[in-house]
């Protein structure tokens, strides 16, 4: 049994709907080398272990490779999130997820600008908490996903999306 107790293929669902997959390297809208599930090469270049398992990566990977970078990438930002918010194992699965999902998105750097939110989060003041998430940059470049992940954090609810089967 896994240490996490959160539902990963629920997770790696939701993120695959949010950043899409893309199995041949690309450059993102921050110029950084990517490729899979928004896995930034550049900043979280591959362990020795995901180069082995990929193979020739430049190249392409198989979908399985993606989801294996995936998972490997929600893992460490769960680890991540540990250290930064003091509470976050104990918050309801849906808030840490939503938590996940937009320091997946921004990278540890760019979350930890949310000092704020991060703050409000703690103190577990939700409403101020998804207050602060839609009142940033974040939320003009990605306004609809930044939507759902606010109200996500306000109500401890992922808001149900058409088309999405998850």
């Amino acid at each position: 049994m896994s240490e996490y107790q959160f539902d990963m293929d629920l997770w790696t669902k939701r993120l695959i709907f949010h950043e899409g997959m893309r199995l041949k390297p690309y450059y993102c809208t921050a110029h950084k080398l990517t490729i899979g599930v928004g896995r930034n090469l550049e900043d979280n270049p591959l362990s020795t272990e995901e180069k082995k398992a990929l193979g020739d990566y430049m190249h392409g990977i198989t979908e399985n490779g993606a989801k294996m970078l995936l998972r490997n990438d929600i893992i460490r930002t769960y680890e991540t999130l540990k250290k930064i918010i003091k509470n976050y194992t104990e918050l309801d699965f849906e808030r840490q997820y939503a938590l996940l999902d937009m320091c997946f998105q921004l990278g540890e750097k760019g979350f930890k600008n949310f000092k704020r939110m991060i703050k409000e989060i703690e103190h577990e003041n939700f409403y101020m908490a998804a207050y602060e998430c839609l009142n940033s940059l974040y939320a003009k470049q990605t306004p609809e996903r930044a939507k759902r992940i606010a109200k996500t954090i306000k109500f401890g609810v992922f808001p149900s999306l058409s088309g999405a089967h998850f």
